[in-house]
């Protein structure tokens, strides 16, 4: 975009929720029918944005009736009262295209983020907290030691029979 229209159109871009590629959205538009107004919610998920600036818009999709429907929203639009980021995602694409080949549930499944992940904050632990994880995580080792030496013993068992049951050679 020129840096003239870009000076230009500062004025009338608003603030918007951050959201991207992948994530689960709830669109409030505004609708007039007649002389009334009222807010329709358009809740999809985002499988493109393009543009940059005033220009810049993003494609939303939802599966309604069995048939799935997209939407292109012009970010910066008047007719746009709130964009609501129901659940982030995680995504390794810039555009989702593949989610239109997608029925059922698939067609809404994408890796989430968690909250936590999002927020980039640790949670401290209390020390009970704490102690519970080591021993869960003890627990969780001794397991998988038990496990492998009876799987061995079970391996050598095995072998010996075997070595049983073989009849010996005749030269």
């Amino acid at each position: 975009m020129k840096p003239i229209l870009k000076e230009i159109t500062a004025s009338q871009l608003k603030d918007v929720t951050p959201f991207k590629v992948g994530d689960g959205v709830r669109v409030h538009t505004k609708v007039r029918e007649g002389d009334k107004e009222r807010i329709q919610i358009f809740a999809g998920i985002v499988i493109s944005r393009r543009g940059e600036g005033i220009e810049s818009s993003f494609t939303v999709r939802r599966i309604a009736s069995g048939v799935g429907v997209e939407r292109v929203f012009p970010v910066y639009s008047p007719s746009i009262e709130k964009i609501e980021v129901d659940r982030e995602a995680v995504v390794g694409r810039a555009r989702m295209y593949f989610m239109r080949e997608r029925i059922g549930k698939a067609a809404a499944k994408v890796k989430e983020k968690r909250l936590l992940e999002a927020m980039g904050a640790q949670v401290e632990q209390t020390p009970e907290e704490k102690a519970a994880a080591e021993a869960a995580a003890t627990a969780a080792a001794e397991a998988k030691a038990t496990a492998k030496t009876q799987k061995q013993e079970k391996q050598a068992a095995a072998k010996a029979a075997k070595a049983e049951k073989k009849p010996a050679k005749k030269k």
